[in-house]
Order: C-alpha cells, then sequence, then structure tokens
C-alpha cells in the first residue's frame, strides 16, 4: 500500500483557536503529520508525491465562491485595519440565503462557521494540496492499487459545499468519492472520527450515488453539537442514504465494534463498487478531545472490519490529535486493515 503525502500540508500552522469561548493553542499541528508518516513508513507503506490534478477536482465537491474566499481572503484581511494575524469569524448570517457580502469580514462569517477554523497565510496552499493528496490516493486505487491511504492535512469531514470549520478547510473524503465516481456507481464513505462527519454529510445528503455512514460521540453534548443525529437519513433522492451511529461518550472497543459491525451491513445493502474510509484516530482513550476510550489494539480490530468490505478503499485521514499513542494507533489500524 502506498501513503501519498507532500510536504506543502505542513505549512497551515495556526497558533490558536476558540474552545469554549477561550483562545486555546491549536492542536491540529503540522506535527501531527510528521508523527503519522513515520508511523505509515514504519508500516512498510510506500511514500509518494501527490500530482497537482488543477482545482477542477475540488470544484466537484465546492462550490467557485467558496473556492474564490479561501484563495483570496487572507490577503483581503490583511489590508483591514486592527485586522487579528489569524482569521476568525465574529459575525454569521442567520439563514444561508441572506444576502452575501463584499466585505472581508462578513465574506469570514458567511463561509467559517466556528472559531476553530482560523485562516493563516499558509491555509489555501496546504489545504489545497491536502485535497490533491486524497484526489492522487483516489487516482491510485482507480489505477488499479486495492487501496491507499491520503495521509491527508489539515482534515476535511467538517467543510461542506461552501463552509469551513472543526479545522477543516476542504473536504478530502468527499473528493475522493467524487474522484471515485468517475469509474464507479455507488461509493460508500465510512467515517470512523470521534466527531460527526456534518460536512461530508451535507455534501451528499441529497445523492443516491455515495451512501455516508458516520460513526461518531453523540452530538447532544459533543462538536458538531447540531449534526449527527439518527434522524438525519437523508433529503430527496438521498433519503436512506445517510446513515449516523452516535454513541455514547466513553464507548470503549466492545460497543463501538459492534455497533460499526452492525453499520456494515447497511454499506453491504447498498452494494458500493468502492469505498472511502474517514479516519479518525481522535476515539482513542488518550486523544485530547477525550470522546472515546478506544485502544491502540481497537484500531487494527477497526481496520479489520473495514478490510472486509473488500472493495477498492481510500483511506483520507481525518482527525487524531498528538498523544504518545497517536502513532501506534495508525500502526495498528493499517496492520488490522492489511491482516498482517
Amino acid at each position: 500500500m502506498k501513503v501519498v503525502f507532500s510536504a506543502n500540508q505542513l505549512d497551515h500552522d495556526p497558533k490558536s483557536f476558540l474552545s469554549s469561548g477561550t483562545q486555546a493553542p491549536n492542536p491540529e499541528l503540522p506535527a501531527r503529520a510528521d508523527r503519522l508518516l513515520q508511523a505509515a513508513l514504519a508500516s512498510g507503506l510506500e511514500q509518494v508525491a501527490p500530482d497537482d490534478y488543477g482545482d477542477d477536482v475540488i470544484a466537484a465537491v465546492h462550490t467557485p465562491t467558496y473556492l474564490t474566499f479561501l484563495e483570496n481572503i487572507y490577503t483581503r484581511w490583511s489590508r483591514v485595519d486592527g485586522a487579528s494575524a489569524e482569521i476568525l469569524p465574529n459575525v454569521h448570517p442567520i439563514s444561508r440565503a441572506d444576502g452575501y457580502p463584499k466585505s472581508a469580514v462578513g465574506q469570514v462569517g458567511y463561509h467559517v462557521y466556528d472559531g476553530s477554523c482560523p485562516i493563516v497565510a499558509d491555509t489555501w496552499r496546504s489545504a489545497r494540496w491536502s485535497a490533491m493528496t486524497a484526489a492522487h490516493a483516489a487516482r491510485q486505487v482507480l489505477g488499479g492499487d486495492a487501496a491507499c491511504y491520503a495521509l491527508s492535512r489539515p482534515p476535511g469531514h467538517h467543510a461542506s459545499q461552501d463552509l469551513a470549520g472543526g479545522f477543516c478547510y476542504l473536504n478530502n473524503s468527499a473528493i475522493a468519492a467524487q474522484q471515485l465516481l468517475t469509474k464507479f456507481q455507488r461509493v460508500a464513505i465510512v467515517d470512523v472520527d470521534v466527531h460527526h462527519g456534518n460536512g461530508t454529510q451535507r455534501i451528499f445528503y441529497e445523492r443516491d450515488d455515495v451512501l455516508t455512514v458516520s460513526m461518531h460521540a453523540d452530538p447532544i453534548r459533543f462538536y458538531p453539537f447540531f449534526w449527527g443525529y439518527e434522524n438525519e437519513t437523508g433529503k430527496g433522492r438521498g433519503e436512506g442514504f445517510n446513515i449516523n451511529r452516535p454513541l455514547p461518550r466513553g464507548t470503549g472497543d466492545a460497543e463501538y465494534l459492534a455497533v460499526l459491525d452492525d453499520a456494515l451491513n447497511a454499506v453491504s445493502d447498498f452494494a458500493p463498487e468502492a469505498v472511502v474510509v474517514a479516519l479518525g484516530l481522535d476515539a482513542h482513550a488518550s486523544d485530547p478531545f477525550r470522546g472515546m476510550t478506544i485502544t491502540t489494539g481497537g484500531f487494527a480490530a477497526i481496520g479489520e472490519l473495514l478490510s472486509s468490505i473488500n472493495l477498492p478503499t481510500v483511506i483520507v485521514q481525518e482527525g487524531g490529535y498528538l498523544s504518545a499513542e497517536l502513532g501506534d494507533n495508525l500502526v495498528s489500524f493499517l496492520r488490522g486493515f492489511r491482516g498482517t
């Protein structure tokens, strides 16, 4: 198996984010990618650099207005008198149908829905190469690889067509799925991050060619709070093609694996031709977000279950933050997935 990664993804390096109303050190650090890359290589994966496929692969998922915003907002923001060094919103529209302002400050509020997605000088460049990493992994699978690991950083599953949030700017898992659809008629996305993949859900909510399945801590008291409930099942043509499995805070290996095994029955019923695994390692007991208590060994069992789908698979890195076990968790997952 190959690991796709570009060093350009390390340039995005915001120093803070808003957590419960307080400025706190940003946990989505470049060191995450360094740690995960070393783990992937230690697992025997072959490193390859992504090609630049152009903005069309991103535009297949995100709106032109949003991409123009991301590419230019840092330059525009720096012209605002008294503006902060890192871009965060201070105003939001009540409805997405409200007016679209010309002001840089107003557009930040329109496109960035929370305080955990700061934009700095190199955010666009890093996010774009993170997306190319996911696209390249999908191209590897389209070219015949059984599976490929996209070490995408910054992550993506909280980003939707025209919204950034939760450390996510471009939805890498959705971009990979859209690439797979150039060959396969049906694709399933299985999200095992501790947080609900609300951006991925929104992108595919009215579509029946992509099944979205998300395993996550119950949002009733956990980010992203407003999305990820069981009654969110899709809309229109997409009705029945979105599955959420919220789990209690502190869920451990046995309960998690039982629910995942059951959720994979829905994947089997959908009969996809390819799969995207949105891999979050932040369900581990020592992850800073403390949402679940999955063990390092538990990730091997998760990988084994996901490999049992036995279809061409793109593994896209989502969450998983710095802890002593972060690299070991990836090694464990890959060993389980590869059966080694």
